[in-house]
């Protein structure tokens, strides 16, 4: 046993200081970003935000909607082969490489993925996650996959520590997905203690992924899209949303009124309901590591795409960041107690 004493700070813990800027406004900032990923050698342009795959939030109908505003979506894997393919039959051809298709590691998920990833030439991305990428089983698995997808883009999670990143770079993931614990409807950290706090994990995490040629996603963890903008401000390459995107029309959650005011349910992929609904209940071995909560159902999430755009941008203008990809560089994290006058409550 050791006690590491190093400073770790989440987003809460810090804002983003101004700097002088010779921007004149949010409109001249470009948030669209440019990768060429380390293993497939694929090349991909566009908004690097990502829904999470979530059975209520990585829909296919929100694809649909992400897709025009050039962001990504994590499908979630429990469609089968048949809605895979009505859905790619209806959506643009040149929108299929805005989608990620997500997969477990089992024998099943391998031979569904094969399938699913033959229906589109332009699907690019794999999405091989699990809750604890540090298992030699998932190393594995991931060469696996490389081997059987050459010029695909693999991503690959969840981990939080460099190491990590760097094993599972250089046995075939282009992208690491970041976070354990910090989602609003995780409670990996209550039940297991086992966590680190997210904006330290991104930091060290991109550090460890760009000296190999890799890229990360921040995983978990944003509340507002000022922590969409630390994110990006921490080193990350795409941050991947969950409950900022939940609760829309386009969302997948069950719909239930009551007083006159509907709502949606939002629940974690290790919570009990999503057991439930996909495994057949909790295994006698593990506790569920999720909770369900219910969010007033907020309309389109074309609003809210707007928001989250507009404060990302917004940021780039305090610190003189005319594109989203000089964000990292002109960042300056100040240490803080408090980040907002609450006075009159939360909006």
């Amino acid at each position: 046993m050791r006690i590491e004493s190093d400073l770790k700070l989440g987003f809460k813990d810090v804002l983003i200081r101004p700097k002088r800027s010779t921007l004149k406004s949010r409109s001249q900032v470009e948030v669209i970003r440019n990768y060429t990923f380390k293993h497939s050698q694929c090349q991909w342009s566009g908004v690097p935000i990502v829904a999470a795959n979530m059975d209520t939030v990585g829909t296919f109908s929100l694809a649909k909607v992400l897709a025009t505003h050039q962001m990504m979506t994590a499908v979630h894997k429990h469609y089968d082969i048949k809605q895979w393919q009505q859905f790619l039959n209806q959506l643009p051809k040149d929108q299929h490489r805005f989608l990620m298709v997500s997969t477990g590691t089992g024998e099943q998920d391998f031979v569904k993925t094969r399938q699913i990833m033959q229906l589109s030439d332009q699907l690019n991305f794999i999405c091989i996650d699990v809750a604890n990428g540090y298992a030699e089983h998932f190393v594995d698995y991931v060469a696996k996959v490389r081997e059987e997808f050459p010029n695909k883009v693999i991503v690959a999670g969840n981990v939080v520590t460099g190491e990590m990143v760097e094993e599972l770079i250089i046995s075939g993931a282009d992208i690491i997905k970041v976070g354990i614990g910090p989602g609003s409807v995780c409670t990996t950290r209550v039940k297991t203690g086992v966590g680190y706090p997210q904006l330290s994990a991104i930091i060290e995490c991109a550090d460890a992924a760009h000296g190999l040629s890799g890229h990360i996603i921040a995983d978990g963890g944003c509340t507002c899209p000022g922590d969409v903008a630390k994110a990006f401000g921490g080193g990350a390459d795409f941050v991947m949303l969950g409950g900022m995107l939940a609760a829309h029309n386009e969302c997948g959650g069950d719909i239930i009124e009551r007083d006159g005011q509907q709502y949606m349910r939002f629940y974690g992929m290790s919570s009990q309901r999503a057991m439930d609904k996909h495994a057949g209940g909790v295994a006698e071995y593990r506790a569920a590591e999720g909770k369900t909560v219910e969010l007033p159902l907020r309309g389109s999430v074309e609003n809210t795409v707007q928001d989250i755009l507009g404060g990302v941008r917004s940021a780039c203008t305090y610190v003189g960041a005319s594109k989203l990809k000089e964000l990292s560089k002109r960042t300056t994290f100040v240490r803080v107690l408090e980040q907002e006058n609450n006075t009159y409550g939360k909006e």
